[in-house]
């Protein structure tokens, strides 16, 4: 880092959240409503390509599984949030995320927490942790324009949060999209977390700077 970090741009599910595979099961439930089981034939490629863009705007994977079909991946993609928030009970938070939250904040710099789910998910997963306010920021795809793996979501952070300098930026996520994001938005020090969705060594093949094991190591890491 060049100088003291101004502002840190988190990922929710996987990196300040974790929700026991909730993800999964809701796509499960959403494709079923549409007529694809578990035992479809079509199924296991959907669930790969589901596991591949962990972390993007969950109505443009409806949009690829559905090839298109604008209607189908909005029946999809809602029926994923109701399945989602009938199960908000399974969120917790990554074990210390929150105090290392408020940590950064105390510190001076500024949070922005993000996530490719809707405007009133976030917000359930928000009330359910108690994490109304935790944050500087929070934003969803809607709200910047893209979600990942575009720069809009980070872009969108530092614009809204004042930020002077994209090398003080720091960007922290579990998926390859994450790391994606924080290149393509030019962000300082992009890092990787693998208490989600990727392994180590994929975060590092797509370019991740630091790879850690969660995200309470961050603050260190900004004050090595």
């Amino acid at each position: 880092m060049p100088t003291t970090p101004e502002l840190v741009v988190l990922d929710m599910a996987g990196t300040t959240v974790t929700d026991g595979g909730l993800v999964e099961a809701a796509f499960t439930e959403a494709v079923a409503a549409q007529g694809v089981g578990e035992t479809d034939e079509r199924y296991p490629a959907m669930l790969t390509y589901v596991r591949a863009t962990m972390g993007e705007s969950k109505i443009s994977v409806f949009r690829h599984l559905f090839g298109g079909d604008e209607a189908a991946a909005r029946r999809g993609n809602t029926d994923f949030e109701a399945a989602y928030a009938a199960r908000i009970d399974a969120v917790a938070p990554i074990p210390g995320a929150d105090e290392t939250i408020a940590g950064l904040r105390a510190a001076g710099i500024k949070v922005a927490l993000t996530t490719g789910f809707s405007r009133p998910t976030a917000d359930a997963i928000l009330t359910a942790l108690d994490w109304i306010g935790l944050a500087d920021l929070t934003l969803v795809p809607a709200e910047a324009g893209r979600g990942r793996p575009y720069p809009d979501l980070v872009l969108t952070a530092v614009l809204r949060l004042g930020a002077s300098d994209l090398r003080r930026v720091v960007t922290c996520g579990d998926t390859t999209y994450d790391v994606l994001t924080g290149l393509r938005a030019g962000a300082g020090t992009v890092t990787a977390v693998t208490t989600g969705a990727h392994t180590a060594a994929d975060l590092a093949a797509a370019g991740a700077h630091h790879v850690l094991d969660s995200v309470t190591a961050l603050p260190d890491l900004l004050h090595s």
